[in-house]
């Protein structure tokens, strides 16, 4: 597969992540079910790790909607990212890591749900359905 680098503005979107290696078809997320004042070390190490090991993001995930819309564009941005890691234990309160899940398998609806979550607020208002349709393929 031919590698390219991605664009200057890579990544869009802030949040609790490293960058690693670009060319890396590899991404990592790891589910918080902490304060992010408060990350244990082992999560911490987790995603240094990732790094480390040549990922091209590795971070964490903590909402079910726009942390999963921040995480999708990162992802989507860099067009050498082909595989996601999933980490960490399921969020009891939000479910993040079902609602992952669910969006790789079924998608989203015409109101942005994702389709077939048991989260509690799956909705992707801020994401076109292509770029939902791009990190599913």
């Amino acid at each position: 597969m031919i590698k390219v680098e991605p664009p200057l503005e890579y990544p869009p979107e802030e949040g609790h992540y490293l960058r690693g290696n670009d060319l890396s078809p590899v991404a990592l997320v790891v589910i918080l079910i902490h304060p992010y004042d408060n990350i244990p070390p082992g999560i911490e190490n987790l995603v240094r790790v990732g790094v480390e090991t040549s990922t091209a993001l590795s971070g964490t995930l903590q909402t079910e909607n726009i942390g999963i819309e921040k995480m999708l564009c990162n992802i989507v941005a860099n067009p050498n990212i082909r595989y996601l890691v999933l980490a960490g234990p399921e969020s009891p309160g939000h479910a993040t890591g079902d609602a992952l899940c669910a969006l790789f398998k079924n998608g989203i609806n015409e109101r942005k749900k994702i389709i077939g979550s048991k989260s509690p607020t799956p909705y992707l208002f801020n994401i076109p359905v292509e770029m939902v349709e791009r990190l599913r393929k």
